[in-house]
């Protein structure tokens, strides 16, 4: 056990025992009267000098049994046993935050509740090194800085206290005294619930969920990114749907409603934007101030925890957004925490962010590196999360990041690379992989970073998978074009393929591509309203073919005719109109083809399972390739045009019936039901190369999927 030491051995507010004899002190300016109860009998305590209330009594009641009344002008009147006849638990390796691996610090630091010997309450530790006094403040002290200081742990930068008699749901913060003399009010880095915004204090909070999902992580042990299916729906969950008052619905509502609307589409997961506390809706939660506690918007921490549950129990995987990169400046927060740069680095030209107006982690610090690996784990073990996507991965590899000449510094060796975010990535991520099997990663990450999803012990970064950031920005920019223009641009549906395998990708249809004035994606499509669904379905139709995981955010699937407005419902609102179900019918099918048929999973990360059939009809802007693996094939084929293409011939990659599972002008779809269907022969017919062929008749506008069955 570390050593505990008051923070001003001149104010000792430890009752002192001397045989019979119990000295007791207490702190409140705001008190008129003070007294103690021990043993069926009362004493006043004494105001003295120092403002300090005191009395000496005799008793052979343990100093933890004497309780302490305090009466206030208002006649209210408080009754608390003394947080000071409490040793504080502290644990015995607590200094491992600051100079080893410590990746579970959520275990003890912030506000835990304790039982010590029937006197409940919540045990307090926070780490502060620079600060020379620390107090609790809350509505249970009136927010005082005198009544709760707090121990200073010896030689560890720690402080603690048990504040015995407070309960669940409280509000507080730190109250913190700078080595200057300066003073700051601080949230807890380490809280687990939080006040609704605009407010910014912590709660104390107890966990009495019971978990329903045990089956759901037995299996979740063997999944793996490499082998299995893994389609997306991304989710703004303040805005995908409000209530009838406009006002955000709560976990639990929205575990109900978006459970069964995704079961129903098909999709294996959701990927929550970021769902941890922020004090500003605009930044839809990428900037974060709680990275232990769930937003207070929907609810509270138990309320999170039935969400997922709820999602586990229809076998829906969790995704979260995760921001390890950047943090608000908001005074309340982690900036100049203790009154130095205890998370930010302290120069300038590596602390701030140019684009965002925050403040940077220092990642070659052990405390900061521990608090982020812990939150990580926190969301991974505590709300059984299944893997968390992590934002900005671009900003925190490269030292240049959207700075100018002369505005950021070299690392050691003269390169643009921060050798400490790199560091602190492989290990996340060595972290992840052998602590929460069946977890992963996935990298935001928009550049040529060779190795993102390279395991760590090949020099890689150790993400499981990293966003196809280029194929969205081509696929999107390629299909905005005036038809008669594509063939011109033939390219950017082709390109992919020359990079495609060499990261292991997620292929996104995000929310950054569908906010500040980009349209939706309805509204990038060119043409009148058919051909804007018949380009929607082709998109989408494209994207489930081509090698590679998928991930589309709400409201692309009905499609929304307005771009996403966070401040409003978006996924299940009026824009339904454009056009009933028959999008939403389609993403359907295409789930159940892409999770019922292995061979377009199992493979997503295997070139060989690829093959081009042709690529340089340009003039027709008609592409088509295959999908192929230990004798199973699927051909696919696309008419990038509104033109019918009747009796188009296609090389196949062997002999044998090929049946249509899919044309994405269907009917049903809301297209016209032109285009081939059922079963088609090969012929012995040499054709893109191939000694077999089949003819086809091609929707416009539309993909048609062909599988082999004999």
């Amino acid at each position: 056990m570390p050593e505990i030491l008051y923070l001003d051995p001149e104010i000792n507010l430890v009752p002192v025992r001397n045989g019979r004899i119990v000295e007791i002190k207490a702190s409140d300016p705001k008190a008129v009267e003070v007294w103690v109860e021990y043993g069926g009998e009362r004493k006043n305590l004494r105001k003295n000098r120092m403002n300090l209330w005191t009395a000496r009594i005799e008793t052979d009641s343990d100093p933890s049994e004497i309780v302490i009344a305090k009466k206030f002008e208002s006649g209210y009147v408080s009754r608390r046993h003394n947080p000071y006849a409490f040793t504080p638990d502290v644990p015995p390796d607590v200094s491992n935050y600051w100079k080893g691996g410590e990746y579970r610090a959520f275990r003890y630091l912030g506000a835990h509740h304790r039982d010590y010997g029937g006197v409940e309450g919540y045990n307090f530790i926070i780490y502060a090194p620079s600060a020379s006094g620390v107090s609790v403040i809350g509505n249970f002290n009136g927010w005082q800085p005198t009544v709760d200081p707090m121990f200073r742990v010896h030689n560890t930068g720690f402080w603690a206290l048990f504040i015995p008699d407070i309960v669940r749901d409280e509000f507080y913060k730190f109250f913190i005294i700078s080595s200057k003399g300066d003073t700051l009010v601080k949230s807890d880095p380490f809280a687990f619930s939080t006040e609704m915004r605009p407010g910014t204090a912590s709660k104390t909070y107890d966990s009495n969920y019971r978990w329903r999902d045990r089956r759901y992580i037995e299996r979740r042990i063997s999944f793996r990114t490499e082998s299995n299916p893994v389609s997306v729906y991304e989710v703004h969950l303040g805005s995908w749907i409000k209530g009838s008052d406009g006002n955000f619905l709560s976990f639990q509502e929205l575990g109900e409603k978006l459970s069964k609307y995704v079961k129903n589409l098909g999709f294996t997961h959701i990927e929550l934007l970021p769902v941890m506390e922020h004090p500003l809706d605009d930044s839809w939660g990428y900037q974060t101030t709680g990275y232990f506690a769930p937003t207070s918007r929907h609810g509270d921490p138990d309320d999170f925890k039935k969400f997922i549950d709820t999602m586990h129990s229809n076998g829906i995987g969790v995704i979260l957004d995760w921001v390890p990169a950047h943090f608000p400046r908001d005074e309340s927060y982690l900036g100049n925490f203790d009154g130095t740069n205890l998370f930010e680095y302290s120069d300038p030209l590596k602390r701030d962010h140019p684009d965002w107006g925050t403040l940077i982690f220092n990642f070659g610090k052990r405390s900061t590196i521990n608090f982020l690996i812990s939150s990580a784990s926190f969301w991974l073990e505590e709300y059984h999360v299944d893997a968390l996507r992590i934002d900005a991965v671009s900003s925190m590899l490269y030292l240049d990041y959207s700075r100018r000449d002369g505005r950021w510094r070299p690392n050691i060796y003269g390169g643009n690379e921060n050798l400490e975010a790199i560091s602190f990535i492989r290990e996340l991520n060595i972290h992840i992989e052998k602590s929460f099997p069946g977890c992963f990663t996935v990298a935001e990450e928009s550049t040529s970073w060779n190795g993102v999803t390279r395991r760590v012990t090949d020099g890689g970064l150790g993400f499981s998978m990293k966003w196809n950031m280029g194929w969205m920005h081509d696929i999107l920019e390629y299909m905005s074009l005036d038809p008669v223009y594509r063939k011109f641009h033939q390219n950017q549906l082709t390109f992919i393929f020359w990079y495609s395998f060499s990261e292991k990708y997620i292929l996104p249809l995000s929310h950054d591509e569908v906010v500040y004035g980009k349209k939706s994606i309805y509204g990038k499509m060119p043409g009148d309203n058919w051909q804007k669904l018949a380009n929607v379905r082709l998109l989408y139709s494209f994207m489930y073919a081509f090698p590679g995981k998928k991930l589309l955010f709400m409201g692309n699937e009905i499609p929304a005719k307005d771009e996403w407005n966070f401040r409003s419902s978006n996924s299940l609102s009026e824009n339904r109109e454009v056009e009933k179900d028959y999008i939403p019918r389609l993403i359907g099918d295409l789930n159940s083809i892409y999770v019922q048929t292995p061979l377009l999973y199992e493979h997503d990360f295997d070139s060989g399972s690829f093959g081009w059939i042709d690529y340089s009809d340009r003039d027709q802007s008609v592409i088509s390739f295959y999908r192929h693996k230990n004798g199973e094939e699927i051909v696919f084929v696309f008419n990038f045009t509104p033109v019918p293409r009747e009796s188009y011939r296609v090389g196949v990659p062997e002999d044998g019936i090929y049946q249509v599972i899919l044309n994405s002008d269907g009917e049903g779809y809301g297209g016209s039901g032109s285009g081939s269907y059922g079963n088609k022969n090969s012929e012995n017919v040499n054709f893109h190369g191939r000694d077999f062929s089949v003819l086809l008749d091609l929707p416009p506008l539309g993909a048609i999927y062909l599988r082999r069955i004999k």
